[in-house]
C-alpha cells in the first residue's frame, strides 16, 4: 500500500490535477496487494483504477482480504474505519459532496442489499446511516446500489430499501440522518381519492438511472429545478416492478401528485420551466406533451406529421434553452429521424421579479430548519409566460438556525437506540466492541484528546449555538499505549517464495504508540536486525534466502509500557521441475497396487500430494509420495497425481490394466548393471521394454503381452507379466510358458551397455532377500518338515492319477500373516477373501519355503511339468 503520494508538494490537493481543492481519494488494497484508487469531488463520484482504465466501481469479492484507505487532499492514506464487525465485502461510493463520504458498504451477511455509512470530514471514521439499501448487479460486473442524490437541494437523498423481501422508497433531507417513507397523493391524476396513507401505503419509486445516454432515466432532477423531482413508481405497501406511473413533486418531495399513468421520458427546458414529456412505449408516435406550471396541467403538440419510433430527447446547450431535439427512426431499416421542437414562441418576454414567488424548503414533518439552515427558493407562477434566462438563480435567501439533536448523529462506535419515545428519539449507544474512554489510536504521549460522547455533528449542517451533544466534559492527556495488533506479512499475502528472490515483509502495528516502540525482527535463518519507527515509516524489510526449508520469522515490539510479537512461518521452495507417477501397468483385481510419485527435486519440503483414481473427483491427500490402493473390478483404470509445493503444481497420469488373472514372472539381471543404473524412470522404463522385445523375439510370444516392469531402487529386480492369451488358447499359452522358460534358462535374453557391457536376464528367485520370515526358528523348521510331508504325498498322489487326469492344474493359494493395512481410495473395493490374484511362474529351481512366504501370490502349474518341479 502506498502511504503518500509521489507529488512534489503530497499534503495539499495538486493544481492542474484537483479542481477541487476538498477532494477525497479512497483506495482499497486487494489480496494481492495491488491498490485500487477511487476519488470524487464536490456534485460528483469517479472512480479510477491503477492498473485498469476507469472501472465503474470498486469491487472486492467476498473471498479476498481487501482493506480500504483514504487521502484527504492528498495526504497520507489512512484505513477506513467501518464497524469492527461490518467486514465488508464490497464498498461503493455514492457520494464525496459537502467536505465527507457517503458509502455503501455491503457486509459479509448482506446478498442483494448495502448498509449506508457517512464518513467524518477527512473520511477516516464512518457511522450508519441506513441498512439494507436494494443492490442490483448490471454488465461487466458492476453493482447498482438503488440511492439517488436529488440534484438542486443539497443533503436530499432517496433510497429503495429491501426488508422481508418487500421494496421502499424512503427520502432524507439532512443527508441519511432522517429518514422517512414519501407521502401518497389524496388523489390520482383523475381527481379520485387514492385512499392511500400511513402506516402500510405510501408512494415508491423506481430510481433506476437509465443505460441509454440520451434517456434521462427514471427519476429526473436538475441542478437548476431545485425541488422538481419526476419519477416513475407507484402507491402501495411496497414497489411494484410492473407499475409504472408518473408522479411530479415541486417542493422537493413534501407533496405528489400523479401526472401520467405510463412512464414518460422527461426532459426539463429554461431550468424546469417547461417540462416535455414523451411516452416510453415500443409503438410509434408523433405527440408531446409538454408543461409550463410544474405540471400542473399538461399540453399535446404533434411534433412531426409522420409517426416515429422515438430513441430519446436532446436539449441544445445551457440549462436556459427552449429548443429541443427529437430523435429516431420511421421504421427498424431507417436511418435516423431528427425533429427539431422549438419552444420559444410561448414565451415572448424575459421574465422579472414580479414573475416569481418563494416557496421555503420543509421535511416531511414540515420543520424549515435543515441542516441547520433555513432556505427559501424562487419559481415562476404559473400565471407568468416568460423566459427564465441565462441569469436565472434559484436560492432566494437562507438563515443560520441554532443547533439541535436532529443536527448530531450518532459518533463512531456508536449506533442510535430504537426508541418510541420522542425523548429518547436521539439517543446513541456504544456498541459492544467500542470503549469510549480508550484513547485514539493516533493519540501520542504529550497531546491530548477529548472522549468522545457518543455525537458528532452533522458535517453538513451550519448550524450555530444551541444545543451541542458532542461536547465533552474535560481533555484527557495522551497516555503511552503498548503495541497491539502487531502483524507480519509478505507483499502480495504469499507466504511461499523460491530460493534467491527477494522477499519483502511487512510489518503493520494496529493500535499503541510508535515513536517509542523498537522492534526486533528474527528472519529464522540467523539474521536478526533492530528497527524504530518501523511501523511508522511504512518500509519493508528485505531478505533473500539461499537454501530451500521453512523459516520461522518473528517480529517482538517493545516499549515501557509493554510488548506484542508476530509469527510468520515462510516456505523457501524450489520449484517443482519434473513428476513421474510410477504404478505396475498390470494388476489383479483386489491386488494391492503401491503408487508412486517421483519428484525433481527430491524430496522437497512440504509437498502435497493429491491422488485420483478412476473418475473419482474426491482426491485422496498425502504428504507422502507413496499410496498404496486396489481395483475391485477388472478393466481400465486411470490413475492421476499432482504435486503442489508453494504456486509450483505438476501433474502425471497412468493407466492401469486390472486383469482377473495374469502370471508373474520374477527376473534378475546379472551384477554389472547395478553400476549402470541411474534409478530414473524413464530408464527403467528402456530396460524393461528392452527386455520384453527380447523374450518375444527369443520365445515368439506376442510382444504386447509381455510387460516387464523394473523395479526402483538397487539391487536391479523387474517383474514379467504375462498376460493370458483369449478363451480356448490354454495349449498354447503352455508351450509359450515352456518356451520362455528354456530361453531363460538358457541364458539367451541378454543386452549390451555403453562400453560394450553384456547384461543377462535371468529368473529370480521371488524372495531373495525377503525380510517377512517368521520370528521362531523352532516354528520354521516344523513348517518345513510339514512341507515336505505334503510334496511327498502330492508326489505319490500325482503318479497314481496321472494318466486318468492328464490336464488337471493345481492351484496353490497363500497368504503373508504379516500383510500390512492398505489404503483404499474411497470408491474401490476392500479385497475380498480368497479373491484371484495374479499368477507367478517359476521355474524348476524355486523351492517351496520360497512359496511359503510370498505373500497374495497364485501359482498355476500345469500337470505335465509338475514332476520336474517335485523332483528339483
Amino acid at each position: 500500500m502506498r502511504r503518500g503520494w509521489s507529488d512534489r508538494n503530497p499534503r495539499r490537493s495538486v493544481s492542474g490535477v484537483d479542481a477541487d481543492p476538498d477532494l477525497v481519494h479512497v483506495e482499497a488494497q486487494d489480496a494481492g496487494g495491488g491498490p485500487l484508487l477511487s476519488r470524487g469531488g464536490a456534485g460528483r463520484t469517479g472512480t479510477q483504477s491503477l492498473r485498469s482504465p476507469c472501472p465503474p466501481t470498486l469491487q472486492v469479492t467476498s473471498a479476498s482480504s481487501t482493506k480500504h484507505y483514504v487521502s484527504y487532499r492528498r495526504q497520507d492514506f489512512v484505513q477506513m474505519k467501518l464497524p469492527k464487525y461490518a467486514l465488508p465485502k464490497d464498498l461503493q461510493i455514492i457520494s464525496t459532496d459537502e467536505g465527507q463520504v457517503l458509502a455503501a458498504v455491503q457486509e459479509w451477511h448482506q446478498t442483494d442489499t448495502y448498509n449506508l455509512y457517512q464518513s467524518d470530514p477527512r473520511g477516516e471514521h464512518y457511522s450508519l446511516v441506513l441498512e439494507h439499501v436494494r443492490s442490483s448487479r448490471q454488465a461487466e460486473e458492476s453493482v447498482l446500489v438503488d440511492v439517488l442524490e436529488v440534484r438542486g437541494v443539497k443533503g436530499v437523498f432517496l433510497a429503495n430499501q429491501k426488508l422481508d423481501g418487500k421494496v421502499v422508497t424512503l427520502i432524507t433531507y439532512n443527508k441519511g440522518r432522517d429518514w422517512g417513507f414519501l407521502r401518497a397523493p389524496s388523489t390520482d391524476m383523475n381527481g379520485r381519492p387514492t385512499r392511500c396513507g400511513p402506516p402500510d401505503c405510501h408512494l415508491h419509486l423506481h430510481l433506476r438511472w437509465a443505460d441509454n445516454p440520451y434517456v434521462s432515466g427514471t427519476v429526473h432532477t436538475r441542478d437548476t429545478a431545485p425541488g422538481l423531482i419526476m419519477g416513475a413508481g407507484n402507491l402501495g405497501s411496497q414497489l411494484v416492478e410492473y407499475k409504472e406511473e408518473m408522479y411530479l413533486t415541486a417542493d422537493c418531495g413534501h407533496t405528489w401528485r400523479q401526472v401520467f399513468e405510463e412512464e414518460h421520458h422527461i426532459l426539463y427546458l429554461d431550468h424546469g420551466g417547461v417540462i416535455v414529456a414523451i411516452k416510453d412505449t415500443s409503438i410509434p408516435l408523433k405527440i408531446l406533451k409538454f408543461s409550463v406550471d410544474e405540471g400542473a396541467t399538461w399540453s399535446n403538440h404533434n411534433f412531426t406529421s409522420t409517426s416515429v419510433f422515438v430513441d430519446g430527447l436532446l436539449s441544445e446547450p445551457g440549462e436556459e434553452t427552449l429548443v429541443m431535439t427529437v430523435f429516431g427512426h420511421i421504421s427498424f431499416r431507417s436511418d435516423w429521424e431528427l425533429v427539431k421542437v422549438d419552444f420559444r414562441p410561448l414565451f415572448p418576454r424575459p421574465c422579472t421579479e414580479a414573475d416569481y414567488s418563494a416557496w421555503d424548503l420543509a421535511d416531511l414533518q414540515g420543520d424549515r430548519c435543515i441542516m441547520g439552515l433555513q432556505r427559501s427558493f424562487r419559481k415562476r407562477k404559473a400565471s407568468s409566460r416568460c423566459v427564465k434566462g441565462k441569469g436565472f438563480s434559484a436560492p432566494l435567501t437562507s438563515r443560520v438556525c441554532p443547533c439541535r439533536p436532529s443536527d448530531f448523529l450518532c459518533d463512531y462506535g456508536f449506533e442510535r437506540v430504537p426508541s418510541s419515545s420522542k425523548a429518547d428519539a436521539h439517543q446513541c449507544l456504544a456498541d459492544f466492541w467500542f470503549n469510549p474512554l480508550s484513547p485514539p489510536e493516533d493519540c501520542a504521549p504529550g497531546q491530548t484528546y477529548t472522549s468522545t460522547l457518543g455525537y458528532r455533528k452533522v458535517v453538513s449542517s451550519v448550524c450555530e449555538g444551541g444545543v451541542d451533544l458532542q461536547q465533552s466534559p474535560a481533555r484527557l492527556p495522551c497516555p503511552l499505549m503498548p503495541p497491539r495488533g502487531l502483524r507480519v506479512s509478505l507483499r502480495g499475502e504469499a507466504v511461499a517464495v523460491r530460493p534467491g528472490d527477494e522477499v519483502r515483509f511487512l510489518v503493520r502495528q494496529e493500535q499503541g504508540d510508535m515513536l517509542t516502540t523498537r522492534y526486533q525482527v528474527d528472519l529464522g535463518d540467523g539474521t536478526k536486525t533492530e528497527y524504530v519507527n518501523l511501523t511508522l515509516s511504512g518500509d519493508p524489510v528485505r531478505h533473500r534466502y539461499a537454501r530451500p526449508g521453512v523459516y520461522r520469522v518473528a517480529v517482538t515490539a517493545e516499549n515501557p509500557a509493554g510488548r506484542d510479537e508476530a509469527v510468520l512461518f515462510v516456505q523457501v521452495n524450489a520449484p517443482l521441475q519434473a513428476l513421474h507417477l510410477e504404478v505396475a501397468p498390470v494388476t489383479g483385481v483386489n491386488q494391492e497396487v503401491n503408487l508412486t510419485a517421483v519428484l525433481l527435486p527430491r524430496n522437497p519440503n512440504l509437498t502435497v500430494f493429491y491422488w485420483w483414481v478412476g473418475h473419482s473427483l474426491q482426491p485422496l491427500l498425502s504428504l507422502e509420495n507413496s499410496v498404496t490402493t486396489r481395483f475391485g473390478a477388472p478393466g481400465e483404470v486411470r490413475v492421476t497425481v499432482q504435486a503442489a509445493c508453494g504456486a509450483s503444481v505438476l501433474q502425471d497420469s497412468r493407466v492401469v490394466r486390472v486383469l482377473d488373472q495374469f502370471q508373474l514372472v520374477p527376473l534378475q539381471f546379472s551384477e554389472d548393471l547395478d553400476t549402470h543404473n541411474p534409478d530414473t524412470p524413464a530408464w527403467r522404463e528402456d530396460v524393461g521394454s528392452v527386455v520384453s522385445r527380447l523374450l518375444a523375439k527369443e520365445t515368439g510370444v506376442p510382444v504386447e503381452l509381455l510387460v516387464t516392469v523394473v523395479r526402483p531402487g538397487l539391487p536391479t529386480r523387474a517383474d514379467l507379466h504375462l498376460l493370458l492369451p483369449p478363451p480356448g488358447s490354454s495349449q498354447q499359452h503352455s508351450l509359450r510358458l515352456k518356451a520362455m522358460e528354456q530361453a531363460l534358462r538358457a541364458q539367451k535374453v541378454h543386452f549390451l551397455l555403453r562400453g560394450g557391457v553384456r547384461v543377462l536376464v535371468t529368473l529370480r528367485d521371488p524372495d531373495a532377500g525377503s525380510q517377512h520370515l517368521g520370528s521362531s526358528g523352532g516354528y520354521w523348521a516344523v513348517a518345513v518338515l510339514f512341507v515336505t510331508g505334503l510334496l511327498a504325498a502330492g508326489t505319490f498322489i500325482f503318479f497314481k492319477f496321472k494318466r486318468k487326469q492328464p490336464g488337471r492344474t493345481v492351484y496353490a493359494q497363500m497368504h503373508n500373516e504379516n500383510e500390512q493395512e492398505l489404503t483404499v481410495p474411497a470408491g474401490h473395493c476392500p479385497p475380498a477373501p480368497g479373491g484371484p490374484q495374479g499368477e507367478a511362474f517359476l521355474d524348476g529351481h524355486l523351492d517351496s519355503r520360497s512359496l511359503a512366504n510370498h505373500s497374495g501370490v497364485v501359482l498355476s502349474i500345469n500337470s505335465r511339468e509338475m514332476h520336474s518341479y517335485l523332483v528339483s
